[in-house]
């Protein structure tokens, strides 16, 4: 390869995407190459989680989910100066990075897992597997999202029709104030048919980044309990938000929704009532 073509490097990750030593390897790494005067690409792959049994009723959660990992991942490399592109990609990790080597074809590979005591693509040897099918250089770095944690708090963020409201962006405006936060947005749909969540969830999105809040999100499965369930499981998340409408007008409250995941999880749950005019407010504001 001549010192004018650009160096392709591969990054595979998937619930370890965002992670902050994954983000510094890569970087680090950009900026290797350009202080050897290569230009470079860089393509991150994204292989789909596999559901735990039982949880999983609406497909498209998890590539929705697995895009947000992705896209947060794209827009910190960004930040520090580091531009990729990323794809979704099969859940099985092994024929995900063969098919990118056949499609990219890149020079290198990093690969992302968390330590050893919890990475089952470690159980399975990924790793060597790679190494020895592609012959390739490998970078293995370990993200530990325990540790991140320590200077991030990850709140998901449950809401609807309510998700524009000042009471529940005040509330994200107090916690992002206590402390460094994150926040995951997932948006229940009201029925299959709820075009307009897509809008609401980006319109609140928007509103998040102009308050200067790190956030994300993405429009689930039309049952909340399902959805919270299937985040608990595709993210890293420390507390719970959730807002609804006062007790007479939601439907949520009345199904007892914030109990029910109350008593499913060890998380911290916290609850915000949005009035309706208060959502009326917050969606023309």
């Amino acid at each position: 390869m001549s010192a004018s073509e650009p160096l392709r490097i591969l990054v595979v990750a998937n619930e370890t995407l965002g992670g902050r030593a994954l983000v510094d390897a890569v970087r680090k790494r950009a900026e290797e190459t350009l202080s050897e005067g290569r230009p470079h690409e860089l393509m991150v792959i994204c292989p789909q989680n596999q559901p735990k049994h039982g949880y999983v009723l609406y497909d498209d959660s998890i590539r929705s989910a697995a895009e947000s990992r992705l896209e947060t991942t794209l827009a910190q490399l960004k930040q520090a100066g580091v531009m990729a592109v990323g794809e979704i990609m099969d859940p099985d990790a092994h024929t995900a990075v063969m098919d990118a080597v056949d499609h990219f074809e890149p020079d290198e590979i990093i690969i992302s897992t968390h330590p050893a005591t919890r990475s089952g693509w470690l159980r399975r040897d990924l790793i060597d597997r790679i190494r020895q099918a592609t012959g390739l250089p490998v970078t293995h770095v370990v993200v530990d999202l325990d540790a991140d944690r320590e200077d991030s708090t990850h709140v998901l963020v449950v809401a609807n029709q309510t998700v524009e409201g000042e009471p529940l962006l005040r509330r994200l405006r107090e916690l992002a104030a206590e402390e460094p936060h994150r926040f995951t947005v997932i948006m229940p749909q009201a029925g299959y048919g709820d075009d307009s969540a897509g809008e609401r969830l980006a319109s609140v999105l928007e509103r998040l980044e102009e308050l200067g809040l790190e956030a994300a999100g993405q429009v689930t499965h039309p049952d909340p309990f399902t959805s919270i369930q299937n985040a608990l499981q595709f993210y890293a998340i420390d507390s719970i938000v959730i807002s609804t409408f006062p007790d007479k007008r939601s439907g949520w409250l009345r199904g007892d929704l914030v109990g029910r995941v109350e008593r499913s999880t060890s998380k911290p749950v916290e609850h915000v009532v949005v009035t309706q005019a208060e959502s009326r407010e917050g969606a023309v504001s």
